[in-house]
Parts: structure tokens; sequence; C-alpha cells
């Protein structure tokens, strides 16, 4: 929905006469600042309808964010988990050969021992 902004060029155009403007510049360049200033010039219901979209915007904006930080946090959760699973396997991993080579050491002290 456009509105037509209030322009009298009949006015303008008798204003440039008085002015020293022929009758013809006068009519044309009013006419031309009406065709300008009704293409270019924002309506307040223009005005309105991008600061509608800009609420909307910001509020998608906003829930996407939302939605982006507790799906951050959702997989930062399950990678700690992870990381704490492997930490653990990990350890197990290096108990296992620790005994292994404390009992290795253990049967070649006593090898040593008997043949000394």
């Amino acid at each position: 929905m456009t509105l037509a902004i209030a322009f009298d060029t009949l006015v303008y155009a008798k204003k440039l006469k008085s002015v020293g403007f022929t009758e013809a510049q006068a009519e044309t360049l009013a006419e031309s600042q009406a065709q300008l200033i009704e293409s270019r010039l924002a309506t307040k219901q223009d005005i309105e309808l991008v600061r509608r979209d800009t609420v909307e915007m910001e509020a998608s904006l906003k829930r996407d964010m939302k939605e982006l930080e507790v799906s951050l946090k959702r997989d930062m959760k399950e990678l700690e988990a992870s990381l704490k699973h492997d930490m653990k396997e990990i350890e197990m991993r290096l108990t296992i050969r620790m005994g292994t080579l404390i009992a290795a050491s253990i049967a070649i002290v006593a090898t040593l021992v008997k043949l000394l």
C-alpha cells in the first residue's frame, strides 16, 4: 500500500515563475520534483514496514542464536563425555602396560638373582 506524499506542484511552479523561471521550466521542474519525491522518499508506512521487518528479523536471529547456543552446549557435553571415556581407556591401557613392564622387570631381576 503506497500513499502519495502531499506536494503541491501548482504552488511550487508559481513560486518558480515568481523568481524568473518560464512557465514551461517551472512546470517541468515541479513535475520532476513531484516524481522524485514520490519515487524516492519513504512514507511513514514504508518506515513502519521496515521497522516491523527488522523486529521480526531480530526475533528470528535471537531464536537462531539460542538454538545454536543449545546445540553447542549439547555438542560440548557430548565431546566432554567422549574425551573422558577416551582418557579412561588410555589410562587403562597404560596401567596394563605398566603392570606388564613391572612383571617383566621382576621376572628379569629374579632370573638375574638366580644366575648370580
